[in-house]
């Protein structure tokens, strides 16, 4: 069975997006990077410390389509070993899987919903 190996980002709706990551950098610290409005933060993966990791925290403006089609406010990227894998498995116990896979410098993604209907990307990261 495939399983989840971590959380790769939080991602939530905002008002004012730029605003309230200036105010999660000015009084929680978070090192928000004005180019997207989010910020990365790296650790070292506990079995393998040669290996770093990533974490993504990012404010998306409200009227964002990305989240689509879940009407939450919020979207949780999980990290994976194996995508196609995930996405199969989903899809066997009958999860709506998007057909959409994204492959970039950043790793493979993809995306599907739960039974309540959040939205919910994963995360293939790129091999080293």
């Amino acid at each position: 069975m495939e399983k989840v190996t971590g959380i790769g980002g939080i991602f939530f709706k905002a008002s004012d997006s730029k605003s309230l990551g200036a105010w999660y950098r000015d009084h929680l610290g978070i090192p928000v990077d004005p180019s997207y409005g989010g910020a990365s933060f790296e650790w070292i993966e506990k079995e393998n410390p040669d290996v770093t990791g990533m974490t993504v925290w990012s404010a998306f403006p409200s009227t964002t389509k990305y989240f689509d089609p879940s009407v939450a406010p919020f979207m949780i990227n999980y990290r994976v070993d194996d995508l196609d894998a995930m996405l199969a498995q989903l899809r066997e116990a009958g999860a709506t899987v998007d057909e959409k896979v994204d492959d970039n410098d950043f790793g493979r993604f993809g995306w599907a919903t739960d039974p309540e209907g959040n939205r919910f990307e994963l995360w293939q990261p790129p091999k080293k």
